[in-house]
């Protein structure tokens, strides 16, 4: 069965950091761009940052442009990391790790083939 499982989530003041990280089970992902979302309550699912299969190449919204950074590590199972620092009661939401069936980056929910269950992210003002 494959899986993307999500970790790392919790309460952090406002200017603090957290890392996410997600690992795949039940294949690999190396030869695919992967991507983190997140969805705040009573909001539609908004995308964060993409990567592309080798790492080369990144992409970020607008909102975690300078703060967050994507990485990906792909030497045993795939991994994937956000580290997101100066974070703001405004980030607060699940945040969700996608797998896209394409190797380039890719910035919409669609393009995205596999989920994980996502983590929760609260920043406290």
């Amino acid at each position: 069965q494959v899986q993307l499982a999500e970790s790392g989530g919790g309460l952090v003041q406002a200017g603090g950091s957290l890392r996410l990280s997600c690992t795949a089970s039940g294949r690999t992902f190396s030869d695919n761009a992967m991507g983190w979302f997140r969805q705040a309550p009573g909001k539609e699912r908004e995308f964060v940052a993409s990567i592309s299969w080798t790492g080369s190449t990144t992409t970020y919204s607008n909102s975690a442009r300078r703060r967050f950074h994507i990485s990906r590590d792909n030497a045993k199972n795939t991994q994937l990391f956000l580290q997101m620092n100066s974070l703001k009661p405004d980030d607060t939401a699940v945040y969700y790790c996608a797998a896209s069936s394409g190797r380039e980056v890719v910035v919409r929910h669609y393009e995205y083939t596999y989920w994980g269950q996502g983590t929760q992210v609260t920043v406290s003002s």
